[in-house]
């Protein structure tokens, strides 16, 4: 089992700061969850949240951090003043539920979405909200097993957790949309593609190459 991420003193604020900051990205700047939760991970600030960095999990509130990721992402910072969080949304919830999950596990947020936990899966859960949250961890560690189980490739998952369709890595990548439904499909083998091409992925994916590799099953004892 993993260690968590960071010491607990620091959990209780690291939930309430991630669930103020997908609540104003949602409701107050009009931002799609998902969406927003991608330029979270592309941001940063959700590397320095997975290591405990007291500044983000305990030192900022939700608006802020919200701030910080459009800063860093867009450049602009929105101008929006935050609502009252009296009536917890769902997109509260899920930010303070991921929050825990990501801490409980261990587990990095983009493999945590790349499996299929977004932000509105987990708003499609809220009726857990009420619920004690080792209720959601174990209907969160079902969605991640059924993922795991479906046996999808290392590229459609980081694919999906950085929110590209296939044609549209096609055209920024460069790789052709044929080769990456081929790859996804396992009708090729990435771990024998060009260097070139899993480079160009792996750019644009913000991965390294070995993310992209497909495990070696062994055949027979």
């Amino acid at each position: 089992m993993m260690m968590p991420a960071y010491e607990e003193t620091y959990l209780n604020d690291a939930m309430c700061a991630m669930g103020e900051m997908l609540d104003y990205a949602v409701h107050d700047c009009g931002c799609d969850g998902d969406l927003f939760f991608t330029q979270f991970l592309s941001s940063g600030v959700a590397e320095q949240f997975e290591r405990g960095n007291p500044k983000f999990v305990g030192g900022m509130s939700g608006v802020e951090l919200a701030l910080e990721v459009f800063r860093r992402t867009t450049g602009q910072v929105p101008d929006a003043e935050a609502g009252m969080f009296e009536d917890k949304s769902p997109e509260y919830w899920a930010g303070w539920s991921l929050a825990y999950y990501q801490w409980k596990t261990g587990m990095q947020f983009r493999e945590i979405i790349s499996h299929g936990l977004t932000v509105s899966k987990v708003c499609s859960m809220y009726l857990l909200h009420e619920a004690d949250i080792s209720k959601f961890v174990e209907a969160a560690d079902k969605v991640i097993q059924e993922s795991l189980n479906e046996g999808e490739t290392n590229l459609k998952r980081i694919r999906r957790a950085n929110g590209f369709s296939q044609k549209r890595l096609a055209e920024v990548s460069g790789v052709s949309l044929r080769m990456i439904q081929l790859y996804e499909q396992r009708q090729n083998d990435i771990n024998k593609a060009q260097a070139s091409t899993l480079l160009a992925l792996a750019r644009v994916l913000n991965c390294r190459l070995e993310d992209l590799m497909e495990p070696q099953i062994a055949i027979g004892g």
